[in-house]
């Protein structure tokens, strides 16, 4: 018989009697190392209240596949942090051609989850969770 699962397609998985709990901590600490966060200061939200991000046309253009680059890393941790899809989606509208406005915003989310790198789901035992189809 197999053992408990604690490592699958990069999530880190714990098990106990209480429930189960997901989160990506290992990747988001190598992804905030990958790009250069690791000594900012974290925020409190992912994203800055009432943000109007756009398409920003008269700002100045920045380095597409960095950007796409950024993306894509912070799409990946969508699997355990539902918290980081708004912002994280929002973000990812202007891939095409975004402007330093756009970067500042994925930054935002970078230091957001500098300060909450354990996050992620807990699946309580005993829930009163029932699926339908």
């Amino acid at each position: 018989m197999m053992g408990k699962i604690s490592f699958f397609l990069g999530l880190q998985i714990s098990q106990n009697a209480r429930g189960i709990f997901i989160k990506q901590s290992k990747y988001a600490l190598e992804s905030i190392k990958k790009y250069g966060f690791e000594s900012c200061d974290p925020v409190d939200t992912p994203m800055v209240e009432k943000s109007k991000l756009d398409e920003d046309r008269e700002g100045k253009a920045v380095d597409p596949s960095h950007y796409r680059g950024m993306i894509g890393t912070l799409l990946y941790l969508k699997a355990s942090r539902p918290d980081l899809k708004f912002a994280i989606c929002m973000c990812a509208r202007y891939q095409a051609r975004p402007t330093e406005k756009h970067v500042y915003a994925v930054k935002m989310i970078f230091r957001y989850l500098r300060g909450t790198v354990n996050w992620g789901l807990w699946y309580p035992k005993d829930s009163s969770v029932a699926l339908t189809a």
